[in-house]
């Protein structure tokens, strides 16, 4: 059975290369999808911890996969929210690269 520091090890290696995309590249999707990377990363880390915690009647704790719930569902809504809002920039300026994207106002 896999223990804390595995999940936890996981998801470390998922946020730095999360991290290392949003840092590194220069396309609009893949930095967005770099970001939810690290979303989903955070998330592994709060359902391993709450996996392996108790409370103090022996129960499982199920706080963390709760977060993770609302977490997954606002992930959702920014999903729509940044696809779209990327579907208009590269209708406007036929590209998705963030260097011919160096003015804010349409």
């Amino acid at each position: 059975m896999p223990t804390l520091g595995d999940y936890l090890l996981v998801s470390g290696l998922l946020f730095s290369l999360g991290l290392a995309g949003v840092l590194l590249r220069r396309n609009l999707l893949i930095i967005f999808m770099s970001l939810e990377l690290m979303l989903n990363a955070a998330n592994l880390s709060l359902v391993a911890f709450a996996r392996h915690g108790v409370t103090a009647f022996g129960l499982p704790d199920y706080n963390g996969q709760v977060l993770v719930f609302f977490i997954i569902t606002v992930a959702a809504a920014e999903v729509a929210v940044g696809l779209a809002i990327i579907v208009a920039l590269y209708r406007l300026r036929q590209s998705t690269h963030v260097e011919d994207l160096n003015r804010m106002k349409f």
